[in-house]
């Protein structure tokens, strides 16, 4: 499974973002399933809303209710981990979505992700000092 992240999300939506063409490519030549988290779930619907419109917000949660990706479902210990991830990288600072798919790369054990977000995701590392491989080609 690939983890994906908003900026993924509202790239492929948003034909107007200018991550559209990589995020369509990436959803074309990868064969694997995706999988995120609620908390990027919430932030994608709020974003395009806001950016790409109503329709794309429903879109995208029609994507959601169709079982198009997997969620993946938190337990308290998790959200546990999340803050101590918060704590450690607030001059970031990093955000409740981003701690998600940090502690979700822990979970699978998995750290291919798709995402526009190059900085904070080189950055980041999960079980304390693995790296993350975006899979999204940023032209």
């Amino acid at each position: 499974m690939i983890l994906a992240d908003t900026g993924f999300f509202i790239a492929l939506g948003n034909k107007q973002d200018r991550f559209h063409k990589s995020a369509v490519q990436a959803v074309t030549n990868l064969n694997e399933l995706l999988i995120t988290t609620y908390p990027v779930v919430t932030e994608t619907s709020y974003l395009l809303a806001r950016d790409a419109g109503l329709v794309v917000q429903f879109n995208f949660l029609e994507e959601v209710a169709n079982g198009s990706f997997s969620i993946f479902d938190f337990q308290s210990h998790h959200i546990t981990r999340m803050v101590e991830l918060m704590r450690r990288y607030a001059d970031l600072p990093m955000d409740f979505a981003d701690a998600s798919l940090v502690v979700l790369a822990e979970h699978l054990n998995e750290g291919r992700i798709l995402t526009s977000d190059r900085r904070d995701f080189s950055i980041y590392r999960w079980n304390n000092t693995k790296s993350f491989e975006n899979l999204l080609v940023l032209e």
